[in-house]
């Protein structure tokens, strides 16, 4: 049965609920999707946090985690909480590797009118569902965003500088902070603290899977590409700032190797969610990019990071640097690949 066929089934089961027309089983309010990868570690915490939320008994909801073909104990963790909360977890194994396939599968399977996402590294204040949910449920709101916060415990490197311009915490995480008050967003919200309608991706498509984490890849931005695309199409984010999740630090990341990874990660995002541009007097668009890029931006770069003395300021132009090459790799990457399929594509000639 296609998508559409699905939407339909269930505005119709929407309009008969109030008259008890419909299987106990086969709807929810609201299905939180929490997709995961061999963090069998991290992953209790979190499966404990969702299962001590605290909703109204009028609302029906379940949790869905998403194996996104992990090779530890997650399989077995996540059967746990659904033998110990059989009316509350599923468990959904996604072969293909890649976070939006995860994500996407999750929204497939969901039965709630609303689907919220989390990360299976992080711990939501008991509250969180009820408030990432609740002007969804009714309303003129397509989707919400959160606090992401940090752990009370977190001291930065001498090296990394929090806040300012020159703010470099959201390499080591995705904190999301607008302030105290709630209200309409200008900016999408992050995946790890989200929620949409679920007729927002029969309607604006699902989450791209050409973006977004992917083996050892630090490819990101499926989330806020959506968040982007529906605040385009018209459509109005929440802002709730009671819907708060911590966001511990993995070891890992306090390096600068990971910082390095991270920021070329993210320049190839940057490339990737730019949309395709015409040639110039036949000449390919990232053909000129290209050119930009490496005669104009990343000497200018390497210079600001070769004689910053600074400590947080050369390591932040370090940084841009690796930003940089990774937007240079992308952008020679859509080159060939371009000029592959101009290559591939037959002459007019040979058409006629």
């Amino acid at each position: 049965m296609g998508e559409r066929s699905h939407s339909s089934i269930n505005r119709f089961q929407k309009l008969l609920r109030p008259f008890g027309a419909h299987h106990e089983c086969d709807w929810m309010n609201v299905t939180v999707v929490l997709c995961t990868c061999n963090r069998c570690s991290s992953l209790t915490s979190a499966l404990d946090s969702l299962a001590a939320q605290l909703l109204p008994e009028s609302i029906r909801w379940e949790v869905i985690v998403v194996d996104n073909n992990s090779t530890d104990d997650t399989r077995e963790v996540a059967e746990g909480y659904c033998r110990k909360h059989p009316e509350r977890f599923r468990y959904v194994f996604e072969p293909r590797q890649g976070l939006s396939r995860a994500r996407n599968a999750g929204i497939r399977a969901a039965r709630g009118e609303v689907v919220a996402f989390i990360d299976d590294d992080v711990i939501a204040e008991p509250s969180w569902l009820r408030n990432i949910t609740a002007s969804l449920l009714h309303g003129k709101w397509a989707g919400a965003g959160g606090r992401i916060v940090p752990p009370q415990c977190f001291t930065a490197p001498e090296w990394l500088t929090v806040g300012g311009e020159t703010d470099l915490v959201g390499a080591l995480l995705p904190l999301f902070d607008l302030g105290d008050q709630a209200g309409e967003m200008k900016r999408p919200p992050y995946g790890t603290n989200m929620a949409f309608r679920k007729d927002m991706f029969d309607k604006h498509g699902m989450f791209r899977t050409d973006l977004g984490r992917c083996g050892g890849s630090l490819l990101m931005g499926e989330d806020t590409e959506f968040g982007n695309r529906l605040m385009s199409a018209g459509e109005c984010l929440r802002y709730e700032p009671l819907a708060v999740v911590e966001h511990p630090v993995p070891k890992e990341r306090l390096s600068k190797k990971w910082f390095r990874a991270w920021w070329f990660g993210f320049g190839r995002t940057r490339i990737l969610e730019r949309a395709a541009r015409p040639p110039i007097f036949g000449i390919p668009h990232p053909f000129f990019s290209l050119a930009n890029l490496v005669l104009r931006f990343l000497p200018v770069r390497t210079l600001q990071w070769v004689f910053t003395l600074n400590v947080r300021s050369r390591f932040y132009n370090y940084c841009q640097v690796w930003l940089i090459l990774g937007e240079i790799a992308q952008t020679y990457r859509k080159l060939i690949e371009g000029t592959r399929v101009n290559r591939q594509r037959p002459s007019q000639s040979n058409s006629l």
